[in-house]
């Protein structure tokens, strides 16, 4: 049985060698760009890429209408707030003054018993 023979330095510049020689050869083995096959890949990732856009245009227009509705939203409950605010300020007025009202009477009532 043989042993483990250590590679010397001309087995290694030989083997460093030989796989530049294969990476040279699998790239020139690759088709050009003007090669029909590249064409239609470039042109199918263009299409995708060109699909990917109109998706993410329409996501965006998506959001951007909700976005709106939510303000609308958001608008119409502040309206619907200050709206009863405007309200309980009335009521609270009117409130107010039928007290002063039944007060005064009451005063003028005291005021009739006097004389």
């Amino acid at each position: 049985m043989s042993g483990f023979r250590e590679p010397g330095f001309a087995d290694r510049q030989k083997a460093a060698q030989d796989a530049r020689k294969n990476l040279l050869n699998k790239f020139k083995s690759q088709p050009g760009p003007d090669d029909p096959s590249v064409a239609a890949k470039r042109a199918e990732r263009e299409a995708l890429a060109a699909k990917r856009a109109e998706a993410k245009a329409a996501r965006e227009a998506e959001k951007a209408e909700q976005k709106r509705l939510e303000e609308e939203a958001k608008a119409a409950e502040a309206a619907r707030l200050a709206r009863e605010a405007e309200e309980a300020a009335a009521q609270a007025t009117a409130l107010e003054a039928e007290q002063k009202a039944k007060r005064d009477a009451r005063y003028a009532a005291r005021k009739a018993k006097r004389k």
